[in-house]
């Protein structure tokens, strides 16, 4: 998990009103309403990718901002509500807008990353997160430069806590990259150098040697 405590949280794609409303949540959570903030937050997340990465560091300040200053979980279980909600119309989400899938996917791994319960990944997430992972693993998804792009990510991003809390389902989710990998007809040269190295990253134990960065990272930049 990155650094929480910066200041410069991404909001500047919000309107004055909105970034105003934002930045007093995240310092005094008490003096607005929380689920408006919460589902600005995933409706913003939604379609906005750079947000959706940006969007767990804030929501973590938010949440921890709450606890601290009234005991709060008002934001917390709007925002797993919504995330919950969302999670349901995942299919529909995709075949409408594959980028607002994506963004989706993102977005419930960011949370994952950031929101803890005593330092433990919150159990209602493992298998949402799980079910997106393994979505963005069938066949047809694979085909999707976009969709095996934000598997690798979150995997490099979550994939070692994951299987940490529940290793059957990542043994489960490799078993379809490496099928893909080998079996799968008409697969990209970026995918499958893609699923490559994120085969390559867990078998390493989560890590890449360093001759194996640079081959992958000169071969994705060339």
């Amino acid at each position: 998990m990155e650094n929480s405590s910066k200041e410069d949280y991404k909001i500047q794609s919000f309107d004055i009103e909105t970034q105003k409303l934002l930045k007093t949540a995240l310092k005094e959570p008490g003096l607005v309403n929380l689920e408006k903030v919460a589902n600005i937050i995933v409706e913003q997340s939604l379609k906005d990718q750079l947000f959706s990465k940006e969007a767990g560091r804030i929501c973590y300040t938010i949440v921890q901002a709450e606890a601290t200053q009234n005991n709060g979980n008002v934001f917390r279980r709007t925002l797993l509500n919504r995330l919950q909600m969302e999670f349901k119309r995942r299919e529909e989400t995709r075949k409408g807008s594959l980028q607002e899938w994506v963004c989706y996917v993102t977005f419930i791994c960011n949370i994952f990353d950031y929101l803890k319960v005593n330092n433990m990944p919150m159990v209602a997430l493992v298998h949402p997160v799980y079910d997106c992972l393994l979505r963005l693993s069938q066949p047809d998804a694979l085909q999707n430069e976009e969709e095996v792009d934000c598997l690798v990510l979150q995997l490099h991003r979550i994939g070692d806590q994951l299987e940490k809390v529940n290793g059957p389902r990542m043994d489960e989710l490799f078993c379809l990259l490496r099928d893909g990998f080998l079996l799968q007809e008409g697969l990209g040269s970026m995918a499958r150098l893609l699923l490559l190295e994120i085969l390559e990253f867990r078998a390493g134990g989560w890590t890449l040697s360093t001759t194996a960065q640079n081959y992958y990272y000169s071969e994705v930049t060339d």
